[in-house]
């Protein structure tokens, strides 16, 4: 068994199904192994559920540090590219799938939850803080606030009382609570100088 094969076809499932609903019966029958081979290789369906977010966290961490690497003279362009990369990853995540691995998965809601809340939150807080060494964003700014305010909750905002997904596409989300947001704080000397590079690149 291709482990991360395996990990990548779970999780398509659990999203699209839901991480209860979604079997180790119905995951060994829709990949023709047995589900001994799947007991061979984790010890639950808890476990198969959390390496697989595992699996795509590590991904999308990935992605995230080379597109920040690639974007390193340009720290707002840095934080455009995050959450367009975050956006893109999060899109298939309904929010029933989201809400069901708080219920019954708490414990690897967490890793989700820490990934997003902790680890995005500081890199997107230290882009940001660099934008204002620079002279790209505003000195009245406060960078914490702001993060706190329209970037931390983005979880929140997509997923509420529907899934924003289902109506709007990344880019039209993208600019609306992450673009839009990032203009109000630049500076007119970086926005005239980037050529209003905020916008679609």
């Amino acid at each position: 068994m291709d482990k991360d094969k395996f990990l990548e076809f779970a999780l398509s499932k659990f999203i699209r199904f839901g991480s209860k609903r979604f079997t180790l019966d119905n995951l060994a029958h829709e990949m023709s192994i047995s589900k001994k081979t799947i007991y061979e290789n984790f010890k639950s369906k808890e476990e198969v559920v959390q390496e697989s977010l595992v699996a795509f966290i590590n991904k999308l961490r990935s992605k995230i540090h080379e597109s920040v690497e690639k974007q390193k003279s340009n720290p707002i362009l840095a934080v455009i590219d995050v959450y367009r990369i975050g956006l893109d990853s999060f899109k298939s995540f309904s929010p029933s799938f989201l809400f069901g691995l708080k219920k019954y998965y708490p414990d690897v809601y967490v890793s989700i939850s820490d990934f997003r809340s902790k680890e995005l939150y500081a890199l997107v807080q230290n882009l940001l803080q660099k934008a204002k060494e620079k002279g790209q964003v505003r000195d009245d700014i406060d960078v914490e606030l702001i993060c706190e305010l329209y970037l931390n909750r983005l979880e929140l905002i997509l997923f509420s009382s529907k899934n924003l997904f289902e109506e709007y596409s990344v880019q039209e989300l993208l600019e609306h609570i992450v673009i839009n947001n990032l203009r109000g704080i630049a500076t007119q000397d970086y926005l005239k100088k980037n050529n209003f590079m905020l916008e679609v690149h």
